[in-house]
């Protein structure tokens, strides 16, 4: 069964569309009194396991059911990058953690993002294991952040966004690598079947 098959109406798709739904939810649970509100916290959080669920299940659905599509491949990252990203600003504006970090996860999310469709036509670039991690991280790390957590449990979550930062930076180099790796040998495949179709 080939994408064009593949109806855009089915559990794959929906399941992103209910991660993009989810993020202007968790933004008003985060924000409601404040963000002071215990249970209300508890709630945003409730609404960002969620939506971080979908994350991963919907791509599993997509690939064992083959129900990939071309709408999926477009919106999938797009919810990926709303979701974190609405989560980093939001404790960002709360004080709950500090704007460095926010910037550059957001810049290199969306530099990785960008990174790939500049070299979609020499190949695709897959998911690392490292990018696998760096993802698993950010949602512990900004899930934590989210409950209302003191002491320990709050250094904690701390100490965790401080390594899915770290993760962060180290996996946007291996894809800049990777990229030029990619492209290098796309275009030395090319000249190879250009120098073959030109002998007599």
């Amino acid at each position: 069964m080939n994408d064009r098959e593949v109806s855009d109406w089915n559990i794959a798709n929906a399941l992103t569309m209910l991660r993009l739904f989810l993020v202007p939810v968790f933004l008003v649970l985060l924000f409601h009194d404040g963000g002071d509100d215990d249970l209300w916290r508890v709630l945003a959080w409730v609404a960002f396991a969620v939506a971080s669920v979908t994350d991963r299940v919907d791509g599993e659905i997509a690939r064992r059911r083959g129900l990939v599509t071309d709408f999926g491949k477009i919106a999938d990252p797009i919810a990926d990058k709303a979701l974190i990203g609405a989560a980093l600003v939001g404790l960002s504006l709360l004080g709950e953690l500090a704007w460095w970090i926010t910037v550059v996860v957001l810049v290199r999310e969306v530099g990785v993002t960008l990174l790939r469709f500049f070299v979609i036509r020499h190949g695709v670039m897959a998911a690392s294991r490292g990018g696998k991690l760096k993802t698993l991280l950010q949602a512990v790390g900004i899930g934590l952040l989210v409950l209302p957590l003191d002491g320990v449990l709050h250094d904690l979550a701390m100490l965790i966004m401080y390594a899915a930062v770290a993760v962060t930076l180290v996996t946007g180099v291996d894809y800049v690598l990777r990229a030029v790796q990619l492209r290098r040998t796309s275009e030395r495949s090319v000249l190879k079947r250009a120098r073959r179709a030109s002998r007599p």
